[in-house]
């Protein structure tokens, strides 16, 4: 006989032995299978079912770009969410709605608030919707779970308004809180520039004059002043050469009046004006090729050589009358020094001298004024400095207040953005559903979970049977325990009772497979379309 290989004789064995494991322990491993997944089907409908209702509010954006308006409250969507959620989940708010819907038994059960506080925040879930591409909260989903379906929606829809009401309070509050601080700056930063426009205001008048910014005005006053300073030095100059040529004149015509014969006199007297007429004309050409006409020394020179001109004019016009009438040039010798050139000659001394004594008083008061405004200039630079230093702290009180301002507008026009609900807002997308099928128990879940609870039952019970049988089913273990091999074997010559019994036992057993699929399946059915 040809020998089988002993891998191939092993797993023929381990085949066979198998079989015979299903053949003899199939009731042992149908009946725990079918009982377990009857108590675990059945507790599926024992349990009280859930509902769970569920809507999705949708996570809206400012209606206004952010380019017209800039939002003032915070822009992390979570974390505000993450507040929001917090403030309905507190103690108060659901108590509210707890009394308010007379959730979990009312006051007639015996849990405590907080106990029914913790149930329900065990009752709620919120999942939130995210952007596939930036991570960004789009949308977020509540859901509620109670025994009662339309209850469960009613709940749901009332956390959906809290929700809702709530983020519009919280923006606006957040809003309002923001332009409100923003004020209060704006406010201190006013008072502050105030103070600094007062204490510039007081500086400025308490050294007015010599402030950096008149600087230019003091040196062209100065200017003018030292140009004044020099025409009158001008003109004081030649009012003094004058009064020298008046007196020397005043001499002269004293000198001739004493002499016999008074048109002898006269005509001595134009000589020497005509030789210094024609100076005052040579000095006029010569001033004239260097100034203009109405340079202060031209205009004197002028005038002088018209009262000299008039002077020459009168003595030959005396001169005359005397020659014409003779008794004319007796009073004339007579009246001597008293006579009308030397009474003119003296006038024009006087008022020479009036306008030297005036030149002189305006001389000294430029002085003073110029040394004034040399004196301010010499201040400036220290005022300077201190100007400098009051400046810088009003230009940044000037800059921080101007930057409130336009905080403050800005702030302004998103809150009022926020009372009219154009910002950021969630809207009920889809409405709070009404459950038909609970969410729990999932009866059909139950029946996966109650076939897997049997199998594994059933195979406990029958490797516990396996453990406990010490009978001997395989040849293996029979020529094991003999201590010499087996010569020949005597085969099983059955009876008409074993062969009944043996039918009548596989007949059960499949009866028993069969009631146990059509049971697990009909079981299964039934939780689909009913559950």
């Amino acid at each position: 006989m040809a020998e089988i290989p002993e891998e191939q004789n092993s797993e023929q064995f381990d085949a066979q032995h198998l079989f015979d494991l299903v053949r003899r322990r199939h009731m042992h491993f149908l009946i725990p299978l079918l009982a377990a997944w009857c108590a675990v089907w059945g507790a599926s409908w024992i349990l009280p079912p859930r509902y769970k209702s569920n809507t999705l509010i949708l996570v809206e954006q400012p209606t206004m770009p952010k380019n017209y308006v800039l939002p003032n409250i915070n822009d992390d969507l979570q974390a505000r969410l993450q507040s929001i959620t917090q403030q309905i989940l507190s103690r108060t708010r659901l108590l509210t709605i707890i009394d308010k819907m007379n959730l979990y038994g009312g006051k007639s059960s015996g849990a405590t608030e907080d106990q029914k506080v913790a149930m329900m925040r065990k009752d709620i879930d919120i999942e939130l919707v995210h952007d596939q591409h930036n991570e960004e909260i789009t949308a977020f989903k509540i859901n509620y779970s109670a025994h009662d379906p339309h209850l469960a929606q009613q709940v749901t829809t009332a956390l959906t308004d809290l929700f809702i009401t709530e983020n519009l309070k919280v923006r606006e509050a957040q809003s309002e809180g923001t332009t409100k601080f923003i004020e209060d700056q704006l406010e201190e930063a006013r008072t502050t520039l105030s103070e600094q426009e007062a204490k510039v205001r007081a500086f400025e008048a308490q050294h007015e004059g010599i402030l950096p910014s008149q600087q230019a005005s003091n040196l062209q006053i100065l200017s003018g002043l030292q140009a004044q300073l020099q025409n009158e030095q001008d003109a004081l100059n030649t009012a003094k050469q004058q009064r020298v040529y008046l007196q020397a004149l005043i001499e002269q015509n004293k000198t001739l009046h004493g002499t016999s014969r008074t048109g002898e006199a006269g005509s001595a007297d134009l000589p020497s004006i005509d030789s210094q007429l024609s100076k005052m004309q040579e000095e006029l050409l010569s001033l004239s090729t260097r100034y203009t006409d109405q340079y202060p020394d031209v205009l004197a020179l002028k005038e002088q050589i018209a009262k000299t001109e008039k002077l020459r004019d009168n003595l030959i016009a005396e001169a005359k009358a005397r020659a014409s009438d003779p008794k004319l040039a007796a009073k004339s010798a007579t009246d001597g020094a008293q006579s009308g050139p030397l009474m003119q000659l003296q006038g024009q001394l006087q008022a020479n001298q009036l306008e030297i004594a005036n030149r002189e008083r305006a001389i000294s008061e430029l002085m003073g004024r110029i040394n004034e405004y040399q004196g301010r200039l010499n201040e400036e630079p220290e005022v300077e400095q201190q100007v400098a230093d009051l400046t810088r702290g009003y230009d940044q009180s000037k800059a921080n207040y101007d930057d409130l301002l336009k905080k403050e507008n800005e702030s302004s026009m998103a809150t009022s953005m926020e009372q009219m609900q154009q910002g950021e807002r969630f809207t009920m997308l889809d409405p709070p559903s009404l459950p038909v099928n609970p969410d729990f128990p999932n009866r059909l879940t139950f029946c996966g979970i109650g076939l897997g609870i049997g199998i594994a039952f059933g195979a406990v019970v029958v490797a516990g049977f396996e453990f406990l049988d010490d009978r001997l089913y395989r040849e293996k273990e029979i020529t094991a325990l003999l201590p010499i091999a087996v010569i020949s074997e005597i085969p099983m010559i059955p009876n008409s009772f074993d062969e009944e019994a043996s039918n009548r036992k596989r007949t059960l057993g499949w009866a028993m497979a069969a009631l146990t699929i059509v049971t697990i399946l009909a079981g299964s059915a039934f939780s689909a379309i009913h559950g």
